[in-house]
């Protein structure tokens, strides 16, 4: 008589499990990169080398991975709830739109200390706004969450265009671009903000949105785990009918988890706009949403978990482009490809192997 395996151990779940599929994502590129006449071991080298090798390459790495834990959080939290939100690049956009506009209104009337804070509550407002609208339709009118928000990056995405074009682009400029931002307004490079404690690293996009997007995944945990509505989202994403049962208000409990989403969502507008461009510019966004879903499926919807794989994302962002640098076999699609086999090891085959996993552990029970 054959008996249900064994649940594994919460830290295999979380730790191991992943770890075990980016093994094996990265043994099938090995034998791609070995297909095309490339040294595997030498593209692994250039690969960490370039994430991780300099000041410099931490940087970016730590930059990319800054905009992953934004955009996983915001995935996490809807998941959560029983949500599947896609809509994350579109959140995005609109909060950087609602950042720039309060920037541009601010910043030549306001100290950097009052500008850079409410910039960031409009990011939040505006993500969470544009949010707000699938979630209306879902909890009151029964639209699928899933085809509303990916709709609405399209949207967003057209409405950035025509407010750029037409409305927001700077005087005399053929570029679609706001006017920079006053300096005020910038926030601190991290470079600078080591140098306050007499520590000399390279230059890079790295800035202290970087504390922004850890306090974020703390919050995140504080709220899911140990406060009555995180408790209450959770509940409705297990067992809505239990959640409602209990007395949960499933279309505002809705409503808040898809706000809170959008809001999260829009914090890779400081990153990107008040941290790096330091104006409101086209495409700032680029794809960010899109992986967040990867790094939010990867951590297993756990803030800790996110912040580790926006780490490895990161640095598959920043020592794939050495990469491509680096070996002329293996091009920027390849690139592409590599971070593609990590999200299909890490998403569709999640479970691959649960099962020698399940075996390994009974056998030393």
């Amino acid at each position: 008589m054959s008996t249900a395996p064994r649940p594994l151990p919460g830290w295999v779940e979380i730790g191991l499990m992943p770890l075990v599929n980016v093994a094996l994502a990265f043994l099938l590129v090995g034998l791609i990169v070995e297909l095309i006449g490339a040294d595997p071991l030498q593209a692994l080298k250039l690969l960490v080398l370039g994430a991780v090798g300099s000041s410099e390459s931490i940087g970016y790495t730590l930059y990319y991975a800054t905009n992953f834990i934004f955009t996983g959080l915001a995935v996490a939290v809807a998941f959560h709830a029983g949500l599947f939100n896609i809509g994350g690049e579109g959140q995005a956009y609109i909060g950087g739109l609602g950042c720039g506009l309060a920037v541009l209104a601010l910043d030549r009337y306001l100290p950097g200390l009052l500008t850079i804070p409410l910039a960031i509550l409009a990011s939040a407002a505006f993500g969470a706004a544009w949010a707000a609208i699938p979630a209306w339709m879902q909890a009151w009118r029964g639209s699928h969450i899933v085809i509303t928000t990916i709709m609405f990056n399209f949207v967003a995405s057209a409405l950035m265009v025509y407010m750029m074009v037409n409305v927001l682009i700077a005087p005399g400029s053929m570029t679609p671009q706001s006017r920079g931002f006053e300096a005020s307004a910038a926030v601190p490079s991290m470079q600078a903000a080591l140098q306050w404690f007499g520590i000399a690293v390279a230059r890079s996009p790295l800035n202290l949105s970087l504390l922004l997007a850890l306090l974020s995944s703390a919050g995140v945990w504080i709220f899911l785990w140990h406060t009555p509505w995180g408790y209450g989202l959770r509940t409705m994403g297990h067992n809505p009918e239990a959640a409602l049962y209990a007395g949960t208000n499933l279309k505002r409990m809705t409503m808040l988890a898809m706000c809170l989403s959008g809001a999260l969502a829009g914090g890779v507008a400081v990153n990107e706009l008040l941290g790096v461009h330091h104006r409101l510019v086209l495409d700032f966004a680029a794809g960010y949403g899109f992986t967040g879903i990867a790094v939010a499926l990867m951590g297993r919807g756990h803030p800790l978990g996110i912040v580790l794989a926006a780490l490895l994302f990161g640095a598959l962002q920043q020592g794939g482009a050495e990469l491509a640098f680096e070996v002329p076999a293996i091009t920027r699609e390849m690139v592409v490809v590599i971070q593609g086999l990590v999200i299909l090891f890490s998403g569709a085959l999640v479970h691959l192997p649960r099962p020698w996993l399940q075996a390994l552990f009974a056998r030393k029970g």
